[in-house]
């Protein structure tokens, strides 16, 4: 049925409210209903809204389907995500979806968390999936208190991942609503800093701050729990919410992902100049320790930065010697969402996978 969301829709984007037997949520389409099928997952504090312009521009022939998931925008608020499952629930949700649609096999986009959520169906649904993009997609040891390219964790709490990530005062301006720069904390300016790259500002950047602001809240959602560590810096991930799910603690072993078979070709699609997930990245715990933010750093051999461009590639080029094929695409000039940022460049690249 036809479905009026709170946000506003761009022309030729249908939004639906799609009940399955986990969860009922906004799902968002494009392109003939009987195309071939590309499934779209979004990242943290965000939507299926930041998929729209990508879902339109989508080849003859191509049906582009983006839900909210669990935790966000306009997806149930009595679902949530436990974490000590990783990307399970997730996962879960996105085959129930797929099974109510009647989708048999599709094309699988993971952005950022979605990225990690790619992982996942590849190890568990492997046969699910025609291709699989990751773009700008976190790290498959999932994000903070790893120390290598294999994962192997700082301290064996997983102290520096989880709920407490997530700054305290960017949590307070969220639940303001605040849509100013005013304050170094507004959402506005997280986006500009960590998301897009200055000075790129998005045609519909409100629109997307709306979907920010949908996030739901709380010790059960954003930011979850957080468990105290007597390790720096000082927390271990909790059990609820997406970003404790993020936790390498909770994630499925990438031993899973290498062992999946059929290996479906994999494209890699980054921005070159993402703070957001990089080698050192802007809100890794390791970039405030080394400011003397969090006090107490032990320095780069306990505790280094997490380098999760090297856990990428390794984990790729791992896959690729088991019979895989990956293509490493690097967008110059851009930040965390090359999809919005550089939408030719981005689509020229993506099109041509869904193709081949």
């Amino acid at each position: 049925m036809t479905y009026r969301s709170a946000l506003p829709t761009l022309d030729g984007i249908t939004a639906r409210w799609v009940v399955t037997p986990r969860l009922a949520t906004r799902v968002l389409f494009s392109g003939p209903e009987h195309g071939e099928p590309v499934l779209f997952l979004h990242g943290n504090l965000s939507s299926a809204t930041w998929w729209e312009e990508t879902l339109l521009a989508l080849p003859a022939g191509f049906r582009g389907i983006a839900p909210d998931l669990r935790g966000f925008g306009e997806a149930d608020p009595e679902a949530k995500v436990d974490a000590t499952r990783g990307m399970g629930d997730f996962a879960d949700d996105a085959i129930a979806l797929l099974d109510r649609l009647k989708i048999e096999r599709a094309h699988l986009v993971g952005n950022s968390l979605g990225g990690v959520i790619v992982y996942h169906l590849l190890a568990l649904h492997p046969k699910r999936w025609h291709t699989a993009a990751l773009v700008g997609p976190g790290s498959p040891y999932g994000f903070g208190g790893t120390k290598d390219e294999r994962g192997t964790p700082s301290f064996p709490d997983y102290a520096g991942s989880g709920g407490g990530l997530f700054s305290p005062k960017l949590i307070e301006r969220i639940a303001a609503g605040d849509r100013s720069t005013d304050h170094r904390f507004s959402p506005r300016n997280a986006l500009r800093d960590l998301v897009y790259k200055r000075p790129f500002v998005p045609p519909r950047e409100e629109e997307i701050l709306s979907a920010l602001f949908q996030v739901h809240r709380g010790e059960r959602d954003l930011p979850g729990d957080v468990a105290r560590s007597s390790n720096w810096p000082y927390f271990a991930p909790g059990r609820w919410g997406a970003t404790n799910a993020l936790s390498p603690k909770h994630l499925l072993s990438v031993e899973r992902f290498l062992a999946s078979e059929p290996r479906v070709p994999i494209v890699w699609l980054r921005g070159a100049d993402d703070v957001a997930i990089s080698d050192r990245a802007a809100s890794d715990p390791v970039t405030f320790g080394e400011m003397g933010l969090i006090p107490g750093w032990p320095g780069p051999e306990v505790f280094p930065h997490q380098p999760m461009l090297q856990q990428t590639r390794c984990t790729l080029e791992r896959y690729r010697e088991r019979g895989g094929t990956y293509v490493e695409v690097v967008i110059p000039n851009c930040g965390h969402v090359a999809f919005i940022e550089k939408p030719r460049e981005f689509n020229d690249a993506f099109h041509a996978h869904l193709r081949r």
